[in-house]
């Protein structure tokens, strides 16, 4: 299978190619330099959101056990040792 580079740089992948890895248009490929040539596959992006300190603060504040549930907790512990 054979590609030619534009000017800009572009490679088109051979549309029998795509089909069988199943890339669609707006999708991300991964490339990755091997010693002897490149290799493509298909890739994923995953959205991921940053927090603020104070964000995650507020979270840890309202992650606290009340004395009843942490004793039950203890508890539940200590019967799998």
């Amino acid at each position: 299978m054979t590609a030619i580079v534009s000017r800009r740089g572009q490679i088109t992948l051979p549309a029998a190619l795509r089909k069988r890895l199943g890339i669609r248009p707006g999708d991300v490929v991964l490339m990755e330099e091997r010693h002897n040539g490149v290799l493509f596959r298909p890739g994923i992006v995953l959205p991921f959101e940053r927090f603020s300190d104070e964000q995650i603060a507020a979270w840890d504040a309202a992650d606290v056990l009340d004395r009843d549930e942490r004793e039950r907790l203890r508890a539940a512990l200590a019967r799998t040792k």
